[in-house]
């Protein structure tokens, strides 16, 4: 056995973990979903991209991504520090400088929208450098302090992946690129508050003004319910549109009726009723939010594989 204690760092294990505490600031696990929905939005466009540029554009809209993060990250290290779940990000627990994830975040905005606007079009480089805006100031250092609907606005930036990978595509905005936005932006709060009712958090003492603090758990029982409705009705519109079809149609009743059954249930009980059986039913339609935009999005990425497939054979 070597001389070196198990503990001992090398410069070489210093560097990896140093690497790891930046990937960590640009939320990889919130990237993952920007990208696969603005991949959909990009392959399901009417008009074929190449390859390479299509590659170019997914992984601008990556960075762009994990810049917001870096951003949200240097700005909220204060309530970061103050809050069990973040407490170990790498600002508050001292990994990472706050002028290292400023840095970061700076170079990587820049970096993303200057690299998409040489590769495609100007609408899609506007709209990856307004949802970056979007998120680091208007939700960040705005809303997120300022109201319980944070979640709610906020979300935007987390839809606008499908209408920038279209955009990339068609050089354009459509009805199908909204309703991709409206499904991920109407099933943003329901996802949130369903998660936020059955996890203690500590919101309130950080001082962040989350619908379950400011305005009580009834009440988020309602908006739970509230934003389901619509979300509904905007899935299914999808369907009735150029990228959609009988497959998609099919995912969609099943998943929103199974969506909506969940949201009703938690509307109907109370806090005694959850607590008693240690909240099931919230636990439960959280887990089906996280299949619900995959189902969706996949299903299109299906539709346009068949159509495609059918051009071809003809």
């Amino acid at each position: 056995m070597s001389d070196m204690s198990l503990h001992e760092t090398t410069p070489e294990t210093a560097y990896e973990s140093q690497m790891g505490d930046y990937f960590a600031l640009l939320k990889p696990r919130v990237m993952s979903l920007v990208v696969f929905t603005a991949l959909v939005g990009l392959l399901v466009a009417p008009v074929p991209v190449h390859p390479f540029i299509g590659f170019v554009a997914i992984l601008c809209v990556a960075v762009g991504a994990g810049a917001s993060g870096a951003l949200n990250m240097w700005w909220d290290a204060d309530i970061d520090a103050r809050m069990r779940r973040t407490v170990k990000r790498p600002i508050p627990d001292g990994r990472v400088q706050l002028g290292e994830a400023l840095g970061l975040g700076l170079t990587l905005s820049g970096f993303s929208v200057v690299l998409l606007g040489l590769a495609t079009n100007w609408v899609a480089t506007a709209l990856l450098a307004f949802t970056i805006f979007f998120y680091a100031v208007v939700y960040s250092m705005w809303l997120k302090r300022a109201t319980p609907q944070n979640i709610v606005i906020g979300g935007a930036a987390g839809a606008f992946p499908p209408m920038i990978g279209w955009a990339v595509a068609t050089g354009g905005v459509s009805v199908e690129s909204v309703l991709m936005f409206m499904l991920i932006f109407m099933w943003t709060p329901p996802h949130f508050w369903a998660l936020a009712l059955f996890v203690k958090t500590d919101y309130g003492d950080a001082g962040v003004p989350m619908l379950t603090e400011t305005h009580g758990r009834r009440v988020t029982r309602n908006h739970v319910l509230a934003y389901c409705v619509p979300l509904v009705a905007v899935a299914l519109g999808l369907g009735f549109t150029s990228i959609g079809g009988p497959i998609y149609l099919a995912v969609a009743v099943i998943f929103n009726a199974w969506f909506l059954k969940g949201c009703y249930d938690i509307w109907r009980r109370d806090e005694a009723q959850a607590e008693a059986d240690k909240y099931k039913v919230e636990i439960k339609t959280f887990k089906v939010s996280l299949y619900y935009l995959f189902a969706h999005f996949g299903a299109l990425l299906i539709e346009a594989a068949l159509r495609a497939t059918q051009i071809g054979g003809l």
